[in-house]
């Protein structure tokens, strides 16, 4: 079934290390012009996001120990409260994905409250990195995010070895209930991919493709 309000599920997306700053202007433009809910860019551009994007509905999303999720906990925490004080509204924060393979899930629990706790109330999305992880991996994170005081999983930086499936999402959803929110990103091109993750229990889609999402 089509999806009438996709643009306001789309968190339109500029996380290139060789963005420039007309780019993150037109990422801007764009957001402004489809009412995109949020762009998400790296936060060495938060300041300027909320320049370009003042007087508008559009949030301003930021990246934290991406797009590894390997830094030092306390990094990840400073990084928050950095991008607090940028500006931004949302932190997509990376799991600490060797963490999860080894099952040290009250590390990575405590880990993802700290981060919740430096964001002063701004939502926090954990990404998964969903492609290295098994089923039952996936699943143990989602909750152990849940139980950390997250707002959302995710499940690709766009850097890793694979991005969003359907298959990952319907896990997720399994994972946290049906009031947790579910961020699918990674490889989403179409607005067939976007409507069928979305289907499979995805409320919230990252691209750097919103635009022939919404516009074909």
């Amino acid at each position: 079934m089509p999806i009438e309000n996709l643009n306001e599920l789309i968190d339109h997306t500029l996380l290139a290390s060789t963005a420039t700053r007309h780019q993150i202007a037109q990422l801007c433009s764009e957001a402004r012009e489809y009412r995109f809910f949020s762009v998400c860019v790296n936060p060495y551009w938060i300041a300027d996001c909320r320049k370009l994007l003042e007087g508008s509905s559009v949030k301003v999303c930021t990246v934290v120990g991406f797009p590894l999720g390997a830094t030092a906990s306390r990094s990840k925490v400073a990084e928050a409260r950095v991008a607090v004080e940028a500006g931004a509204d949302e932190l997509d924060m990376v799991l600490n994905i060797g963490a999860a393979k080894e099952g040290h899930w009250d590390f990575i629990e405590h880990e993802v409250h700290e981060v919740v706790s430096a964001a002063q109330g701004r939502l926090v999305k954990v990404i998964l990195e969903t492609a290295a992880l098994t089923p039952e991996e996936i699943a143990a994170a989602s909750k152990r995010v849940v139980a950390a005081g997250a707002h959302f999983v995710k499940t690709s930086t766009g850097f890793g070895s694979g991005g969003a499936t359907v298959e990952a999402v319907k896990l997720m959803r399994e994972a946290v209930g049906c009031r947790f929110g579910v961020k699918a990103s990674g490889g989403i091109k179409t607005r067939a991919q976007a409507e069928a993750l979305i289907e499979a229990g995805a409320t919230r889609i990252g691209s750097s493709a919103s635009v022939a999402l919404v516009a074909g």
